[in-house]
């Protein structure tokens, strides 16, 4: 997969997500058609939620997580990546997932819902800094009775 982001541990990721059916939901952003002819260069953003399995838990709660999300660096500051995660979330929502969890800087998700996922029980396989794993319930009660260890898939730990 061709990396247009600079980052290509995270373009490999995405392809080897979408190779073994564990991509879900999967977003592009693209560049301002209005622009002048410089600005168009197609996509500038991209998104990504995948299957992630809480371990303990049943019944199974759908779940996905967040990453990667990327946005072109002479885009960003604009909206787009804000842009990517709201109607992501509306997706997840509208394909009825229960959970979604994201590994981020503490302070840009909690406007979006998310939440420490420890203060809910949940914990995932690879270590973190408290408040840096973080979960949104996208169906209202799921984080009332969902607890467990988030494993997400294998591809992750090539990172």
């Amino acid at each position: 997969m061709e990396h247009r982001f600079g980052q290509a541990a995270e373009a490999d990721l995405v392809e080897c997500l979408r190779r073994s059916g564990a991509a879900s939901v999967s977003l592009v952003a693209i560049g301002d058609p209005d622009l002048a002819r410089a600005e168009r260069d197609g996509i500038v953003g991209h998104i990504l939620f995948s299957l992630v399995i809480i371990e303990e838990r049943t019944p199974p709660v759908p779940a996905l997580g967040l990453a990667p999300i990327a946005v072109a660096p002479h885009h960003q500051h604009r909206g787009i990546r804000g842009a990517q995660i709201e109607t992501g979330l509306t997706r997840c929502r509208d394909q009825g997932v229960g959970l979604v969890v994201v590994m981020a800087h503490p302070g840009y998700y909690p406007p979006f819902g998310f939440r420490p996922a420890h203060s809910v029980g949940l914990t995932r396989e690879y270590d973190s800094s408290p408040g840096v794993f973080m979960a949104l319930k996208s169906t209202p009660g799921t984080l009332d009775t969902c607890t467990g260890l988030i494993r997400y898939h294998p591809s992750f730990a090539d990172l």
